[in-house]
Formats: structure tokens, C-alpha cells, sequence
């Protein structure tokens, strides 16, 4: 069992754009005053491909898709959010809590990736969707994974629901550690992921953002788990996104941590060799404009393919 992959897939956007049925549970997202939707598009895609590029010129093997044309789905540049791929062969699918997003599980993208992954059984859990109250698991987002020691790391929030948390680990042979985390304006952080990675040896988290009661908790678990506890603060969180990184490999198995332009130069000197001992390279494409309308950075670009072994 491994914690990375040198395989990911990356969705190139054709209406990408801030999404008003999104924010009102992602307090990252901005609206833009500087460029129009189509300018915000065309950015967006200049973004993502200099991204796929540099993940490629390291060697990591990135299968790119493209969006249909008028899909309606302004947020399917963060596929990592609706499903997720495991090397014991299961393709799980997630309930969203933005309907547009619902739209990105399409049958034919599903069948590329349980191609890619050999991937035997698919794990629904969309159907939380269609409760009376419906609740919702948002991937991995809402889940950083410790897959090697089989820990689903979750901070409750709307889009984070713990029934739904249960199902998967009871399907996949986790254990759930939960926590709350909060936001810039005492919000429940919406994802996991944007305080928090765990990577081979490491994890970066921003503890100051945790409940002062679940602190220690999450600490100790991180530790006793093996890895190195990497801090980061709130400000480096909320501002630049420096929680939203992922470990990644390349084809000579060589370690690349992932994050935005942003991230990587608001952390500090002390905070950069210590994520440089856990990796052969730093990665840091600039992707300001997906970041600021679509309120997510690389890490949710990611989606990570693990093939069935």
C-alpha cells in the first residue's frame, strides 16, 4: 500500500467560473472585479495547462479530459471532489452538494477511469443525495486520506457529513478521525483539504484552525501514524492556501510535493526545508484566478489515479 501515485487525472474547464451556488458553503471563493466570465475562462485554462505541463516535464503521467462545451458545471476543474480511485480496485463516487457539480459524474468519465485504474468495484454513495435531508461527502476534499494506515481525516462541515464518512470507511476498511476546523469568519471550513495533506513520511496542517478540543487528538494521531507534523498558520490557510498540496510521484518514483504559486511563497524559510527533506522537488504552478473564482487550489485540480495491484 502507498500513500502516492504517479498517475492523475486533470479536467480541463470550458465554463469555468465563480459559482454562487457553491459559495455559500466556500468562503475561498471571490467574485472578480478585474476580468469578465470569458476572460476568467480563458485564464483558467492558460492556468491548467501550464499546470499540466510542469507536471509533465517531471514525469508524472497526467490523462487530461475536457469538459463538454455548455456542460454548466463551473466547478469540474476540482475533480478530486466526486470521486476517488483505491490500489485495492474500488472506484468510489460521492454525494455533492452543489447540484452543477452533480452533473460532472458522467457515465463515459467513469468508464475512462475504471479503464485506467482496473478498477472492479464502484462504491455509490450518491445516493445521500436523495434523502429527505440530503447529506454529502465531497471526495477528497472533504477527506485527506492516510492510506497506508487507513485513517479518513475529516473536519465536519455542511459538505462533510459523518453518516456518510461511516459508510465509506466501513466500505473501504478505514477508521474516521473527525475534528472541526474553522474559517477566517468562525465557519466551519468547508474541505478538509484546504488546512491539511499527509503525504509519505509528513503531514502539513494547520492546527490553529482546529477546535481547541480536538487539537491534541488530531496531533497525537499524526504522530503515532509516523509522520513528521509540518505547521502551518491560519493566515498562510486562509489567504494563500497553503493547506491545498499534494504528494505526488514521477514515473523514477521520485517525490514531488504539489501546491499553487501562492502557497509556496507564503511559507517561510524554515517551513520550505522542511517540506524539502520529504521530497525530491517542489512543484508550484501559478493558478491565482482558479484559486481566488473557484475557491480551491492544485490539490482539488488532482485527482489521483491508483491502479488496482
Amino acid at each position: 500500500m502507498k500513500q502516492t501515485t504517479s498517475t492523475i487525472l486533470m479536467i480541463e474547464p470550458t465554463g469555468f467560473g465563480y459559482n454562487p451556488e457553491a459559495a455559500s458553503t466556500n468562503s475561498f471563493q471571490k467574485e472578480s472585479r478585474d476580468f469578465t466570465p470569458s476572460q476568467i475562462q480563458d485564464i483558467a485554462v492558460l492556468e491548467f495547462r501550464n499546470a499540466v505541463a510542469e507536471l509533465r516535464n517531471l514525469g508524472v503521467e497526467v490523462i487530461t479530459l475536457r469538459d463538454p462545451e455548455n456542460a454548466g458545471t463551473p466547478d469540474s476543474v476540482f475533480p478530486n471532489n466526486w470521486f476517488s480511485t483505491h490500489a485495492e480496485g474500488q472506484l468510489v463516487t460521492y454525494p455533492m452538494a452543489s447540484p452543477s457539480r452533480r452533473k460532472e459524474r458522467r457515465p463515459k468519465v467513469i468508464e475512462q477511469i475504471k479503464n485506467a485504474c482496473g478498477c472492479g468495484e464502484h462504491v455509490m454513495l450518491e445516493s445521500f443525495e436523495e434523502q429527505e435531508t440530503p447529506v454529502f461527502l465531497e471526495g477528497t476534499g472533504s477527506m485527506v486520506l492516510d492510506r497506508v494506515n487507513k485513517i479518513a481525516y475529516a473536519a465536519v462541515s455542511p459538505r462533510t457529513n459523518v453518516e456518510v464518512l461511516q459508510q465509506f470507511c466501513d466500505r473501504l476498511g478505514y477508521q474516521a478521525h473527525t475534528f472541526k476546523a474553522y474559517g477566517a469568519a468562525g465557519e466551519l471550513i468547508y474541505h478538509t483539504n484546504v488546512m491539511m495533506c499527509i503525504g509519505d513520511t509528513y503531514a502539513i496542517v494547520a492546527l490553529d484552525t482546529v477546535a481547541v478540543q480536538d487539537r491534541q487528538k488530531l496531533r497525537d494521531s499524526l504522530s503515532e501514524s509516523g509522520k513528521e507534523i509540518i505547521e502551518i498558520s491560519k493566515e498562510q490557510t486562509y489567504q494563500h492556501f497553503a493547506g491545498n498540496m499534494l504528494q505526488v510521484e514521477n514515473q523514477l518514483g521520485e517525490r514531488i510535493l504539489v501546491m499553487s504559486k501562492a502557497a509556496y511563497e507564503s511559507l517561510t524559510p524554515l517551513q520550505l526545508e522542511r517540506v524539502q527533506a520529504h521530497n525530491e522537488y517542489l512543484l508550484y504552478p501559478p493558478i491565482h484566478v482558479i484559486e481566488q473564482a473557484g475557491g480551491g487550489s492544485i490539490r482539488c485540480m488532482i485527482a489521483e489515479l491508483f491502479k488496482k495491484v
